[in-house]
């Protein structure tokens, strides 16, 4: 273990910006000495070889032509100790760090406009200089690990234009505010890549940057060569599924895969495939990203929770998700969880329905089956005031930190507005981290009787509907939750539902729901909840 000291140097008494130093310090393993404020260089020097320290760190935040002298004075005291090896970095304000940048003595100037993430990646071996993409990690579980205990941060980027995108991208890339970039391309990207013919020019940037060749995709990958080379992903499209996944990977080394269930064909719009179709055509692409080792998000139970269905239906996606990425051969799977879907979901109902999802998943998690965390606000969920909607975004970041993510999906403060600009994902960025940064040393919100209650009720309630949709199963199906036609009736007998489904090809719309103390339930007329095996009971009867 190496061992880190630091101090205030001379006259400064001011040690918030060292302890935090060295508490950060501590989580990249390092043995820890805070020598206190106003120490002298004599006391320093000491220290650093009675310790025998590695690194040793000083700040002063007084008048900068004081402390400038105050370090030259320091370089040249402690040169012998440089000379043998010891590192020095400086903390302090901005007048002083440039002061402390001429001498040309530390390795590391530190502001205070460094993120914690950063602060955290030099004392885990991050060159100071010349960076490459070498020195970031470019396997999302790597990156993981690498950040820990922050989460990497994403956040959907793309615009009408690919000039704009480039443009975009760049900017994000060189601010250092993402470790994944998501590219949002348009409607056409996604469905007709192949398919030029049924492109509408009409349509052209509609929803994302209107990737359309290898060569787009590559230049926009080529954008993100800089800053903290972020890594990038798209999602899996809506047709030509195992086409698509190729030129992916080939063209922006797509971090992940990102794909749904029973979404993104016709029972939604987004796509020429059938139910049925599509959820057979899902399963072969996470075959193929799981032969490539490369993970996989099934971006699945949001989208029931987007259309007003009740938390335990959330649930019973969450865990279809995770069941069939393991099925067909997933070894890292990202279960993403969307919180404030419905909007009106109380923080504490909310956190026991994502308790409840991991809970029932995690039994999965062995024989080559990693499960990761990726957490995120409601799509559906911002104000439309940018003031409202930024503290929405601080206080949703503050609660979901509760399940320790390992991935933090940012969905920008100017949702309700507008597409994000490249402006926009970094003020968001500085809002998250300020968020997950005081969030670390939050009490354990998790523990709270109401949300283990709810947590254990969700469970149980799911375990009903996942029972209930084996039983549609034909007598020869094998593994009912993980095969196509047993799914695609779960969807048309109305096991699952959601209000939105209403007058849909495929689903039934005929469950009602509410929120009920801040928690989304199946109600019957007259508002009543219901239990599931009610209201399976009632659906039954009226088959």
């Amino acid at each position: 273990m190496k061992t880190v000291i630091a101090a205030a140097l001379g006259e400064c008494v001011h040690v918030a910006g060292i302890s935090n130093f060295l508490r950060l310090a501590e989580t990249a393993g390092w043995r820890t000495i805070f020598l206190g404020p106003a120490v002298s260089i004599e006391k320093v020097l000491e220290a650093a070889r009675t310790e025998k320290a590695d690194l040793v760190g000083i700040s002063y935040r007084l008048t900068p032509e004081t402390g400038e002298r105050l370090l030259g004075q320091f370089a040249e005291d402690a040169s012998e100790l440089h000379e043998n090896g010891v590192k020095f970095v400086f903390g302090g304000t901005p007048p002083v760090a440039e002061r402390a940048s001429k001498i040309g003595f530390f390795e590391k100037i530190f502001d205070g406009s460094e993120s914690p993430e950063q602060v955290l990646a030099y004392l885990k071996g991050q060159p100071a200089q010349n960076l490459t993409a070498s020195d970031f990690p470019q396997l999302v579980t790597e990156r993981i690990t690498w950040r820990a205990p922050y989460p990497i941060l994403r956040h959907h980027f793309g615009l009408p234009t690919m000039e704009a995108s480039i443009e975009g991208i760049q900017k994000i890339a060189e601010a250092q505010a993402l470790d994944l970039i998501s590219l949002g391309t348009d409607q056409d990207a996604q469905e007709n890549f192949f398919h030029p013919e049924r492109q509408d020019p009409r349509r052209k940037g509609a929803g994302g940057v209107p990737v359309r060749t290898l060569d787009d995709y590559r230049a926009l990958y080529e954008a993100s060569r800089r800053g903290n080379f972020p890594m990038l992903r798209a999602y899996s499209g809506t047709d030509d599924f195992i086409r698509y996944a190729e030129v992916l990977t080939e063209t922006i080394h797509n971090a992940w895969c990102a794909i749904p269930l029973f979404w993104f064909n016709q029972m939604d719009g987004r796509g020429p495939w059938n139910l049925e179709g599509s959820i057979s055509e899902h399963q072969k692409v996470m075959t193929w990203y799981g032969e490539r080792n490369i993970p996989v998000e099934l971006n699945e139970p949001h989208h029931w929770g987007m259309r007003d269905a009740p938390d335990m239906i959330f649930v019973v996606a969450a865990y279809l998700s995770a069941y069939n990425a393991k099925k067909y051969g997933v070894k890292d799977y990202i279960a993403q969880m969307m919180f404030n879907s419905p909007p009106g979901t109380s923080d504490a109902m909310d956190l026991a329905k994502m308790l409840a999802v991991l809970e029932i998943i995690k039994p999965l998690a062995k024989k080559g089956f990693r499960i990761w965390k990726q957490t995120r606000i409601g799509l559906l969920s911002h104000p439309l005031d940018l003031d409202a909607a930024r503290g929405h975004l601080a206080a949703s970041t503050y609660l979901q930190m509760a399940l320790k993510p390992d991935i933090y999906h940012i969905v920008g403060h100017t949702e309700a507005d507008h597409a994000a600009t490249a402006d926009d994902v970094i003020e968001a960025s500085k809002i998250v981290r300020r968020a997950i940064n005081n969030a670390l040393g939050a009490p354990n919100m998790t523990r709270s009787p109401e949300v283990q209650d709810r947590k254990r009720h969700l469970i149980a309630e799911a375990r009903v509907t996942l029972e209930a949709i084996q039983s549609l199963a034909d007598g020869n199906v094998q593994d009912p939750l993980a095969d196509p036609q047993t799914l695609a009736k779960a969807v048309t007998a109305g096991v699952l539902d959601a209000p939105q489904l209403l007058n849909n090809n495929f689903g039934r719309g005929m469950i009602r729901t509410r929120i009920v103390e801040g928690a989304c339930e199946a109600v019957d007329e007259s508002g009543r909840v219901l239990l599931e095996k009610e209201r399976l009971s009632k659906l039954m009867r009226l088959a």
